[in-house]
């Protein structure tokens, strides 16, 4: 069984792009999404820098984009895919990919998350930081006893915690024992309380949005769960904006699935990072450049169920 992921906000690497609109098609194709959100996506995947692209309100559309140009130059030659997830903003490609929401629908969504969480970002001084290693529990507790939330869940060795600069700092102060506290270049709390406005923003775009039901089986970070309704999908896409992602159970609903190979569009490595220290005995493929697209299309052709 085939599984297919979009990666989250902090994938993003100056130039990541550049290879793919080498080819007319995925430039034309990419023009189309820069068009729906009103932002130069090409400039943005080729020549702007590291800190330009840091930006939420650029960052959530470009890696939205990327997923669909990837994608849809994956897929063109093969059957669709079994499973399909995203981590974070990742999921508003993945629920595209999967049928759920048109690509034009999918970028003014993407749109609306980004403008909305950067100004929510701007209201409070807020931070994120990655808490490597050491007991589960007892990383959580630390994170609980500083007032801040565990946003990201991404399995064996890695959870995030979100909050106020000053909770990040104290949990930095007073690590949980074996584990190091690394602070991630991120510009708000996401996936907290402290995004309340972003969803509300959200919420209001995605009223206006038809849906349909997605044609694999699509994950949801809320819970792991396979998600069989638009409608519920696409609210689903609306709380995660203010609720935890719980990366581990998608990875846990692959497993007992019995997804056997997980491509990673780009710009990938950081879920393939993750699922090569969770799900033992899965075959991984990093899709980056254009000249991998055989490679990938051979993996695909592997791991994929026979309908």
């Amino acid at each position: 069984m085939l599984a297919i992921v979009a990666p989250g906000q902090g994938a993003q690497t100056p130039g990541f792009l550049a290879p793919w609109l080498e080819t007319p098609s995925l430039a034309e194709r990419l023009a189309e999404l820069s068009d729906a959100v009103g932002i130069d996506l090409a400039a943005h995947g080729t020549t702007s820098d590291a800190e330009t692209i840091r930006d939420t309100a650029v960052a959530q559309p470009l890696l939205v984009a990327s997923a669909l140009i990837t994608a849809e130059a994956l897929l063109e030659k093969v059957a669709p895919t079994d499973v399909v997830a995203g981590h974070s903003v990742g999921e508003v490609g993945a629920a595209t990919i999967a049928g759920v929401l048109s690509a034009a629908d999918a970028m003014v969504l993407v749109r609306e998350r980004a403008l909305g969480m950067a100004e929510a970002s701007a209201a409070r001084p807020t931070t994120m930081a990655a808490v490597v290693r050491g007991d589960r529990d007892a990383v959580l507790a630390a994170i609980e006893a500083v007032g801040a939330t565990p946003a990201n869940n991404n399995g064996s060795g890695q959870i995030v915690a979100a909050g106020t600069v000053d909770e990040i700092e104290a949990l930095k102060s007073n690590p949980p024992a074996g584990a190091r506290v690394i602070p991630l270049s991120v510009a708000g709390a996401f996936h907290t309380v402290h995004m309340t406005p972003g969803r509300e923003r959200l919420a209001a775009a995605a009223s206006g949005f038809a849906t349909s039901d997605p044609t694999a089986r699509l994950l949801s970070n809320a819970d792991g769960h396979v998600v069989t309704s638009g409608a519920d999908y696409l609210q689903r896409l609306v709380n995660q904006v203010t609720s935890p992602v719980r990366w581990d159970l998608c990875m846990a609903t692959m497993a007992d699935l019995g997804v056997t190979g997980l491509l990673e569009l780009a710009p990938a490595g950081t879920l393939t990072g993750i699922a090569k220290r969770n799900l033992s005995g899965v075959e991984l493929f990093n899709l980056n450049t254009p000249d991998q697209l055989d490679a990938a299309r051979a993996f695909v052709a592997t791991h994929r169920q026979e309908a």
